[in-house]
């Protein structure tokens, strides 16, 4: 047996190991998950950044400067509600001891009333970067907000919300989240203070003074509401959502719920209303 013919074997043999090996470390791993929307579409800007020292709850951190850091774009149940415990642990999952920066949009919110750092919060290493809102609502550990700092953005959230709740995932599991008949006044009504998801067909829509209603009601002072002011009907307009069209529609629309008469969601922003005959 020639000298050669042993080393062309040994070569195959090593080379068969090998192969085996890599076989055997990445057999049994999940797939990575999803990239996240990249923040050039989103257009946010880095605000500031830090490592994160140690999570509060499901939507605030501090950072190993002292800094605390509330999360943006979306709602998150308190630790005594329902869901409350899984959104901190999920949070904690992403983010306790990494490296994060925070990014703003073009209103360039970053500090809220209380003084905190206030902004979407991104995950960043040397393998990339994973969006921390996203991820949680992805995961049914939260729910989009009113407020969502750019258009891209609250279509990306949107869309993985509409996954989770499809899949039942996380807070979609449980009644206390479940999205609230338009038509059923009094199931809205007892959502007051608390921020809600309605859906329903709109009625008609009437402007007085200078406050648009989009009524899912005949009786304003017993039926669901939306109150859009004039001076932000360009900017729903903008969005494909321009107020008048929407009588006939379904529509879902999410917010804070008050009591004036009936109950009633007052919209400030094109992300607080989907068209759900869409999706």
């Amino acid at each position: 047996m020639g000298k050669g013919f042993l080393v062309g074997t040994l070569a195959v043999a090593l080379s068969a190991a090998a192969a085996a090996q890599a076989h055997a470390q990445t057999a049994g791993k999940k797939p990575a998950p999803a990239k996240p929307i990249a923040s050039a579409e989103c257009k946010l800007t880095t605000v500031a950044s830090g490592t994160v020292a140690s999570v509060v709850d499901g939507r605030t951190l501090v950072l190993d400067d002292g800094r605390e850091v509330r999360l943006a774009a979306i709602e998150v149940a308190a630790e005594n509600e329902p869901g409350g415990v899984d959104a901190k642990a999920a949070f904690e999952a992403l983010t306790a001891g990494r490296r994060i920066e925070l990014r703003a949009g073009a209103d360039k919110r970053e500090i809220d009333r209380y003084g905190r750092l206030f902004g979407q919060v991104y995950v960043t290493n040397d393998n990339g970067e994973r969006w921390v809102e996203a991820e949680l609502i992805a995961g049914g550990h939260a729910r989009v907000a009113a407020r969502v700092d750019e258009r891209a953005c609250a279509n990306a959230l949107l869309a993985r919300e509409r996954a989770a709740r499809a899949a039942n995932l996380g807070l979609w599991s449980d009644p206390v989240y479940v999205i609230r008949p338009a038509d059923d006044a009094a199931a809205v009504a007892a959502e007051r203070g608390r921020f809600a998801i309605v859906e329903g067909k709109v009625l008609s829509v009437r402007e007085s003074g200078p406050v648009i209603y989009v009524n899912f009601g005949r009786r304003w002072t017993q039926d669901f509401t939306v109150t859009i002011a004039k001076r932000n009907e360009s900017a729903f307009t903008s969005a494909g959502l321009e107020p008048k069209r929407l009588q006939g529609r379904r529509v879902r629309v999410r917010g804070y719920v008050e009591q004036r008469g009936g109950p009633w969601v007052e919209a400030t922003r094109p992300e607080q209303i989907e068209l759900a005959e869409r999706n």
